[in-house]
């Protein structure tokens, strides 16, 4: 394996030597670099290229973002173009070896299996990295504004790599990639309004971070609270972090940016943030919650179909949080096919439903009318 200052190196390579510099590409979503490569344990033939891309941070700024792209090699002989699933993986970690292009070219990446049955159904799937998770600089950890546009920036690249500009999109994220898959949905019509998105299955969504973090926060999931405080003040440089660390909290925030998701589960579990500062209660400071508004879930209606699903004892993400989502959604008069998961936690949830929401998807790829019980 790499170290993570290799993987760093090897990122800025590729980028300084990509076709194209992020700050002059034309337009969100082109492709700076692809180079095929193997992945030696996936179960069944792909062909996979692993991309730059351009694409937006929360703020606006242009950026890069790496990703792959995953085709069946066999034609597709369904009806009008192949359909290609946007996939937003959940927490991979902070660290660039922890980025899913990386994993799964080692064969390590936990969600490899809706991957192969995407593939066998004969789909592409453009899964992206997110903003700094595999690129130069630390992940923007839980900020949907940035994971939004990074996963239709994806779908965009895919579509112009395999020459497939109309194609119908899907949607599929799970926990971290549910806040992506959603953001999507609510970003779609006003970002990328050339994509032809029929359908977004999302589940686990941690919708309201502010609500998550403080059910959080002391907890066994102290670890994301702590990675999502990286990430904010990462994507928001105003945010006071960094300068109210105490001794323990700079070691703790250190370390988050170095783990993937075993390391980020176990780093600090059981502490609270008010432990870690100088400071208490940073995150009541207005400019946080201020940017913690910009990044909750419901305030828009998506565009297209959604399929959301959370487990009713969800040891991470409330069902709450979950819930208060579909009912936000709901008053917006969205199309939503809500199910809740009964004694289902959040690792519980998405194995028992995952292929479900994929299968929804597919019917949307059909032409299928989605039905609502708001």
């Amino acid at each position: 394996m790499p170290s993570r200052a290799v993987t760093s190196l090897l990122a800025a390579v590729l980028i300084t030597s990509a076709v194209v510099p992020a700050a002059q590409a034309a337009a969100p979503g082109d492709v700076i670099s692809s180079s095929h490569v193997t992945l030696p344990l996936f179960p069944v033939p792909v062909n996979a290229r692993q991309i730059l891309y351009r694409s937006t941070s929360a703020t606006g700024a242009a950026n890069t973002v790496s990703g792959i792209v995953l085709e069946p090699p066999k034609p597709w002989t369904g009806a009008g173009p192949r359909p290609v699933v946007a996939y937003a993986m959940g927490t991979q970690g902070l660290a660039d070896e922890c980025a899913p292009s990386n994993q799964l070219r080692k064969g390590s990446e936990v969600e490899i299996a809706f991957l192969v049955q995407a593939v066998q159904k004969g789909w592409a799937v453009a899964v992206t990295d997110y903003e700094g998770l595999g690129t130069p600089g630390t992940h923007t950890y839980a900020v949907g504004q940035s994971e939004g546009r990074a996963l239709l920036d994806v779908a965009r690249a895919a579509t112009s790599l395999l020459n497939v500009a109309k194609a119908p999109i899907g949607v599929f994220g799970y926990s971290q990639g549910g806040q992506a898959a959603s953001f999507a949905g609510e970003l779609w019509a006003r970002y990328a309004p050339e994509l032809n998105v029929v359908g977004v299955a999302e589940g686990g969504v941690p919708a309201d971070l502010a609500e998550v973090a403080a059910f959080n926060d002391g907890n066994a999931g102290s670890g994301l609270v702590f990675g999502a405080a990286a990430g904010y003040a990462t994507a928001y440089p105003e945010l006071p972090l960094t300068d109210v660390l105490n001794a323990r909290g700079r070691a703790v925030i250190e370390r988050v940016k170095e783990s993937c998701v075993v390391e980020l589960a176990l780093t600090a579990p059981f502490t609270r943030l008010n432990d870690l500062t100088t400071t208490p209660d940073v995150i009541k400071d207005p400019r946080w919650q201020a940017r913690l508004a910009e990044n909750r879930l419901g305030t828009v209606k998506p565009a297209a179909p959604v399929y959301l699903y959370h487990g009713t004892v969800d040891e991470l993400i409330p069902f709450s949080v979950g819930r208060g989502l579909r009912d936000r959604y709901c008053a917006r008069g969205a199309t939503v096919q809500w199910t809740a998961l009964p004694l289902a936690g959040h690792i519980g949830a998405i194995s028992a439903w995952g292929t479900n929401a994929l299968n929804w998807l597919g019917d949307r790829f059909a032409g299928k009318q989605a039905t609502s019980n708001c």
